[in-house]
């Protein structure tokens, strides 16, 4: 496919906006910093553009290289002040930056996981506070255990509504295949919710553990939907899992930790809003999902990522091909542009 093939007229009013290729001509070149570019203009309107025009990379002033770098930064647990050292750009331009490719990460995640196979799910919380630990919030995380597939997320308040969110909007954009093996904790809600999302279709166990001294002293696993035969089976035909429990979900808990400023264990940052902390997630789970390889996943001298283990790409992700899709009727100008 031809450069000129994948390109859309952004400007408002004209009636060839969003429409790939159509009436899309060459006009001249430009420069920049990495060296003369394409330009092109659209033959209904008169608009020129180029192929950064309605991109997270649009109206930067440095290289997708370097705002690339600032990504890679972010989804290793690096904070805004430590980035602007490195780079020795203004903390607030890492901030711009990082809500924008926050909003592409987003729309990326949100037109990529779909149709995923459903064959064995994990949920937990994880706790972390906006502003001051007295505001404190949770992040409900699922996970598909077969693929490595970070399925689901959602931020709030630890309660009903939420469980029954993320495992909603796991079933909307998966397949469930056969009888789906679910764990989690014991935290009240899950039962109540699993039962009336999935009823009797799936197998669902809880693993409670009990501390002492802040070590697990006692593993206790209960099936609350289902028996103990159907159990049995759904875990000899298991790839992943001989015990019932929740494992892969708590690694995966750790590696958002990890990778995330405001969710590491005694970290100096922390959001200072709602939204900012639901954007800050999208990066690295698209990252997650879409970037790097999972060690879990070697097959042979191939190291896939989760996305590719469930079928929805057929390699690994770079931030360019994250960044360069365009934004459906948006522009972005000087700061990024929040789709409704």
């Amino acid at each position: 496919m031809n450069a000129i093939d994948g390109m859309t007229c952004a400007k408002p009013g004209c009636d060839n906006r969003g429409k790939p290729g159509l009436s899309i001509v060459g006009h001249g070149s430009f420069a920049a910093k990495s060296g003369r570019r394409q330009r092109y203009r659209c033959r209904v309107c008169g608009g020129t553009l180029s192929t950064n025009t309605g991109t997270a990379y649009s109206g930067l002033r440095c290289s997708r290289r370097e705002f690339n770098q600032v990504a890679n930064l972010r989804v290793e647990g690096v904070s805004i002040s430590a980035t602007s050292r490195v780079t020795g750009r203004s903390r607030n331009t890492i901030a711009r930056w990082l809500e924008r490719a926050a909003t592409a990460a987003k729309r990326l995640n949100q037109r990529m996981l779909h149709d995923f196979d459903i064959i064995e799910l994990q949920a937990d919380e994880l706790c972390t506070f906006i502003r001051s630990k007295s505001r404190p919030t949770w992040l409900f995380a699922t996970i598909e255990v077969s693929s490595r597939l970070w399925a689901g997320s959602v931020f709030g308040r630890r309660s009903s509504r939420n469980a029954r969110a993320v495992l909603n909007d796991v079933i909307f954009r998966g397949r469930l295949v056969g009888c789906p093996l679910i764990a989690t904790d014991g935290f009240e809600y899950y039962f109540g919710v699993i039962g009336g999302l999935f009823e009797s279709a799936c197998v669902y166990g809880q693993v409670l553990k009990t501390r002492r001294n802040d070590r697990v002293v006692r593993v206790e696993r209960r099936v609350k939907i289902g028996t103990a035969s159907r159990l049995k089976a759904a875990l000899w035909a298991s790839e992943d899992s001989a015990p019932l429990n929740t494992s892969f979900v708590e690694r995966l808990n750790l590696t958002i930790r990890q990778g995330s400023a405001y969710l590491r264990r005694r970290s100096p940052c922390h959001a200072r809003g709602a939204d900012q902390l639901r954007g800050h997630v999208e990066l690295p789970r698209c990252y997650y999902d879409f970037i790097r390889p999972h060690r879990a996943l070697k097959i042979g001298r191939e190291t896939r990522t989760p996305a590719m283990q469930a079928g929805l790409v057929s390699a690994p992700m770079n931030w360019s091909d994250i960044f360069m899709v365009p934004a459906p009727h948006c522009v972005f100008l000087v700061a990024v542009v929040h789709m409704p």
